[in-house]
């Protein structure tokens, strides 16, 4: 008889798979571009809906006519910017922290109580640095804990510098750095679904019926030779609550309104800052902290952003 062949099933693209160290990703890449601006922006993940919206695409069939696309809405308030921090290379040389910091930057971080920001600035003088990076903090609508992180700055290293100095201690919007019909890479972390084994994990073959040391295992889990079980064998572990990163997602549109559903988002709730419009689907939950940056590999399938409808229909029995 033929040998019964298949392709192997579930992706082997990510590893480890483990739990990511806290609850918001990390960027370690930026792209950036010539004008002195932050490199990225944030939001929350509110829900899912769809759009009408004419497609623009030159060789899609349906160009000129209007289409249904899935779309997420992102709560997006703007971003506070209590400090800045220098850096040679991988090190940090100097930190300038602002002198109004947010009192519920207690919950995160010891925040000073005496004012050193003129202080701060006069170490910078004659030192040596590469790039600045832009320390800020989220105003969340949900909850009082902020998260902090760090967001890179295009341009030049005396741009960058000097547009950090003249946003210390102020607000960013998501309008100040992208506009409708950008594209942006997303990145957050997924689900958690805690404990699972190889065939969910990973896809293996479930053995038949006649295997006596199991169904729903990996067998043998390697070769006698070099004496211990390989990173490669399926085993079981933790399934998602991992950082992933989705390429070039378009931007539809920015301070949308009225795009709340009847009902409110389930397990959200009702918008109160500026919701923010992508196109598809992004990883994360519900209420998880969505991280954008500049589109790491570019795309040239860019097109002009022409939204008619955006659905405000219960999403309370989804």
């Amino acid at each position: 008889m033929p040998s019964v062949k298949r392709p192997i099933r579930g992706s082997r693209g990510f590893w480890p798979k483990k739990r990511a160290r806290r609850i918001y990703p990390r960027i370690k890449s930026w792209l950036l571009g010539s004008e002195a601006k932050p490199a990225g922006f944030v939001g929350y993940k509110a829900g899912m809906t769809h759009a009408m919206i004419i497609d623009t695409n030159s060789n899609s069939r349906t160009k000129g006519q209007v289409i249904a696309k899935p779309v997420t809405v992102l709560e997006c308030p703007p971003v506070s910017v209590f400090g800045f921090r220098c850096y040679n290379g991988s090190r940090s040389v100097c930190d300038v922290y602002a002198d109004n910091i947010n009192k519920n930057m207690k919950r995160k971080i010891k925040v000073p109580k005496k004012a050193k920001t003129q202080e701060q600035l006069s170490n910078l003088e004659g030192k040596n640095f590469t790039r600045v990076m832009l320390i800020c903090h989220t105003n969340p609508t949900f909850k009082k804990k902020p998260e902090v992180f760090e967001i890179a700055v295009s341009g030049k290293v005396e741009e960058q510098l000097e547009f950090a100095k003249g946003i210390l201690g102020k607000d960013v919007k998501m309008g100040d750095v992208y506009k409708d019909g950008d594209m942006v890479d997303v990145s957050a972390i997924t689900k958690g679904k805690g404990f699972a084994g190889p065939v969910k994990r990973f896809g293996v073959f479930i053995q038949g019926r006649k295997y006596e040391q199991g169904h729903r295992k990996v067998s043998p889990l390697g070769s006698k030779e070099p004496g211990k079980v390989r990173s490669t064998v399926p085993q079981a572990g933790q399934l998602g609550f991992q950082q992933r990163t989705e390429l070039n997602k378009r931007i539809l549109k920015i301070g949308a309104e009225d795009v709340t559903p009847k009902g409110d988002f389930l397990r959200y709730g009702k918008l109160k800052e500026e919701a923010v419009l992508i196109e598809g689907s992004v990883p994360g939950p519900t209420k998880r902290l969505i991280k954008m940056r500049n589109p790491i590999r570019t795309s040239n399938k860019i097109f002009n952003v022409d939204l008619k409808l955006v659905s405000t229909e219960s999403k309370q029995g989804a």
